[in-house]
């Protein structure tokens, strides 16, 4: 068929980048051609309305390994000879239209860039944001996607060991999936995803090919709508147990010397993987497409270049030792075939029996080639206006706090989320050190040394919809902190930013000033930005969905020994809140779903108070003189305390210790603090080696919650309203 400027509109390109494809090729296009840059120069694999922002991001670092960009993952040195492989992915449009194979082909996409680059994955995160647990279409997505996940992560065999679940409105149309893997391998093993060396050959190893897929990151590059399910062939359909052989195979491919270059075959499949390793090497090739093993017949050329099938790897060998690579994935059972060769042109050559499909230049297609880059305009959204219009003299003080408490701890967004996780494998590797001792990040053994990885996702959206700079680093905040509580020392920072509509400049001003945020936060807790992924077009036609810049964080436990778990260890112990408090009810659960304020600014937040802060939970931890460490987060002071007794069903006394009115007191979300517990014979110790603000709040005993001289009922009855909210919720739709 002939391509037309209309050909590629219908593609989602636009009629400027239409001419520049003409200009770059020196003739028009045929349809392989420009299904190629359709989909290569879509939003979701070239970032060409965000790349100018995150280039802004901090890069450096003196563990840093490999760089954001410059790989499939970020790499970190994490002493003893090993290396720490991690990144964040969103699968958030295939999650809305098909919640199940969504939400799982994302896992096996994440772990395949951990893998790719030689590390093996020993655990998995997950960051989900949520309608009204309360409506049916709701409940449909979150059954599909736990389960997704679940299905996915247990029967490949690596832990989910921590993740986030939100239920905000906005997300009620366009549900958000973002997916983290961590993987380690040993310095110097690491594979890179190039092409060079002419004539060596290049294989596509895994699954067959087939038309599931087909066009998924151009369908990841708009708005939903109502007819969005018609675009059903887009989901992708994930097969655990293949990627599971593919892995293994592709480890020990890696350890036999003879690969060049590896690449995973995820959005824009194999033109994706073959325009990416021939840029990287500054190569070209020549595939011959009829080699591809395929599951449906007659599949055309262009479909063969954009499926999105899964569990599929490119390889580049070294000429001469094809057949010790065949020889290894015919053991272990999967498809693999010689598809083409590497050439020193810089072109692409793509061929169907002999005859020339498709001849691109690799560059062209790249991000940070010929891609096209944007500057998109921003303006400070109308809505900031009510935001800083709110003044918290006129909410009323509540003084029904027990009534406020219990409505909280039966928040969906505050509640257990032991629904979600017992559907997931924790345990798988027997290397996850939360088990039995719950933390607030994720704390990972690394076997065979004294060491262990804490991992952490988070990020409330609400503060980022109030202020997109403050809520951004609020979120890279959070992350460090539950790092520092568990005993860690964060290292490095992967994102999932998810927005609405990049064309939209109040859209965009978030995005920004989001970006910003971050940036300033990283260089505070020196954690470096090692790579991610940027989903835009989040949002529905009743508008986008909160701003939410999701921070997968990583730290490192050089000693196991200094791990600190969140809960009460004792009776008689002394209960204090360490951080500055601030009499602040911003954005706030209790102000937002209780109170029903929509606007108000973000929680109090101040960056040089709270890294003061981690410096000294860092050296309490370590001087031995805390029994536990929980930070204030969503719901405020009362739900960390209620949370730290849950475990061990240890009651607690306390009393405010300042003349704030109540219901900010204990319900405020004022960032930079943490409840700790401390033996009675610590405390002179223990104050004594603060340096910043602190509050002695009660002790720790019975079995009762006792507030400002109120009882409030046995600790089991709160536990049980808190573990019980979610299961009752979608066992209601079962």
């Amino acid at each position: 068929m002939e391509v037309t400027v209309s050909t590629a509109i219908q593609l989602g390109l636009t009629e400027d980048e239409y001419e520049k494809i003409k200009e770059i090729l020196g003739r028009n296009p045929n349809f392989n051609e420009i299904s190629a840059y359709s989909v290569m120069w879509s939003e979701h694999c070239s970032y060409k309305n965000s790349i100018k922002w995150l280039k802004t991001l901090p890069r450096e670092g003196s563990r840093l390994l490999v760089k954001a960009g410059e790989e499939n993952a970020g790499l970190m040195d994490i002493g003893d000879g090993l290396g720490l492989v991690f990144k964040i992915e969103s699968h958030n449009h295939p999650s809305a239209i098909e919640p199940f194979q969504g939400a799982a082909t994302g896992v096996g996409g994440i772990h395949r860039d951990i893998f790719t680059m030689g590390a093996r994955p020993v655990a998995a995160l997950n960051s989900l944001r949520f309608g009204n647990p309360e409506k049916a279409k709701t409940q449909h997505l979150v059954s599909g996607v736990v389960k997704g996940i679940g299905h996915y992560g247990n029967c490949f065999g690596v832990p989910t060991v921590g993740g986030e679940v939100y239920f905000e409105e906005c997300y009620h149309t366009n549900p958000l999936v973002n997916a983290m893997s961590a993987g380690i391998l040993k310095v110097g093993e690491s594979v890179s995803a190039t092409a060079e060396g002419e004539g060596n050959p290049v294989f596509i190893a895994g699954s067959a090919t087939g038309k599931d897929g087909m066009g998924g990151a151009a369908f990841a590059s708009a708005d939903l709508h109502e007819g969005s399910a018609e675009d059903l062939p887009a989901v992708q359909v994930g097969d655990p147990f293949q990627e599971k052989k593919l892995l293994e195979a592709c480890l020990e491919i890696i350890h036999s010397g003879a690969l060049v270059g590896m690449q995973d075959m995820g959005a824009a499949g194999i033109i994706c993987s073959t325009s990416e390793t021939s840029a990287k090497g500054g190569t070209g090739m020549d595939i011959h497409l009829e080699n591809v093993p395929v599951r449906q017949k007659d599949m055309k050329p262009w479909e063969l270049l954009l499926s999105e099938s899964q569990e599929r790897m490119l390889l580049i060998v070294k000429k001469g030792r094809e057949k010790e690579v065949l020889d290894i994935f015919e053991k272990w059972d999967l498809p693999c075939s010689q598809i083409g060769t590497v050439n020193n042109s810089g072109i692409l050559r793509f061929y169907m029996h002999g005859q020339l499909e498709a001849e691109i230049p690799a560059e062209s297609l790249v991000l940070g080639g010929g891609a096209p880059v944007y500057d998109r305009e921003y303006k400070e959204p109308k809505y900031l206006e009510k935001v800083r219009a709110f003044d918290i003299s006129s909410i009323a003080p509540d003084t029904n706090l027990k009534v406020i408490a219990e409505k909280l701890i039966t928040n969906p967004t505050i509640a257990s989320k032991k629904w979600v996780y017992e559907q997931y494998d924790s345990m798988v590797g027997t290397a996850n050190m939360n088990t039995n001792d719950p933390s607030d990040a994720a704390v990972v053994w690394i076997k065979g040394t004294k060491k262990a990885l804490a991992l952490t996702t988070d990020c409330n959206s609400r503060y980022v919809f109030a202020d997109p700079f403050t809520g951004c680093m609020i979120a890279v905040a959070e992350a460090a902190r539950n790092i520092v509580c568990s005993g860690g020392k964060p290292l490095g920072v992967t994102n999932c930013l998810n927005f609405g509509n990049p064309y939209d400049p109040e859209v965009y001003y978030q995005f920004v000033k989001s970006i910003q945020g971050m940036s300033a936060a990283c260089q505070k807790f020196d954690t470096p930005v090692t790579g991610g992924n940027v989903s835009f077009y989040n949002q529905s036609p009743d508008g986008p969905v909160y701003p939410t810049p999701v921070i997968g964080m990583a730290g490192i436990l050089d000693d196991t020994d200094n791990k600190m778990s969140l809960y009460f260890k004792n009776e008689g112990d002394l209960i204090y809140l360490v951080g500055k408090h601030i009499e602040d009810l911003n954005s706030s659960e209790y102000l937002h779903k209780i109170r029903g304020i929509e606007y108000s600014p973000a929680p109090y937040f101040n960056l040089e108070e709270e890294y003061n802060l981690h410096l000294n939970i860092e050296k309490l931890i370590r001087s031995k003189l805390i029994h536990s460490a929980h930070d204030l987060s969503e719901g405020g002071l009362f739900i960390a305390l209620a949370e730290s007794a849950f475990y061990k069903n240890i009651g607690f006394s306390v009393k405010a210790a300042q003349s704030y009115r109540k219901d900010a007191y204990w319900f405020g979300e004022a960032q930079g603090r943490v409840v700790v517990s401390v033996s009675p014979e610590k405390k002179q110790a223990f104050e004594a080696s603060l340096t910043v603000p602190f509050e002695f709040l009660g002790v720790t005993g019975g079995s009762n919650i006792e507030m400002d001289g109120e009882d409030w009922g046995k600790v089991a009855a709160w536990k049980d309203k808190y573990t019980s909210t979610l299961t009752d919720l979608m066992s209601s739709n079962e």
